[in-house]
């Protein structure tokens, strides 16, 4: 499974490590390596009225007024978030 957010689309970024060195010359600089920071997604299971939806979240979105009030029920469940996810492949 992608990790994706399914609300919102946020995915991993790319970085790059780099371990600080103090010394001054050139040739001891710090080495940079590739990394990714995966983005903070958490599982939310909301209730539709036809049935239970499981989704992959980020906590940005868990924070959201306009997510909080889908879950209370003040306004309906978007029709893109009952449908099965689509990774963009």
């Amino acid at each position: 499974m992608a990790k994706v957010c399914q609300v919102s689309g946020k995915r991993a970024n790319n970085a790059k490590h780099i371990r600080h060195r103090h010394s001054g010359q050139w040739k001891f600089r710090a080495p940079k390596k590739n990394r990714t920071q995966g983005a903070n997604l958490q599982k939310v299971t909301i209730n539709t009225p036809n049935g239970k939806v499981r989704l992959t979240v980020s906590t940005d979105v868990l924070k959201s007024q306009a997510f909080a009030a889908v879950l209370c029920g003040l306004k309906p469940v978007p029709k893109e978030w009952t449908k099965k996810f689509d990774y963009g492949v």
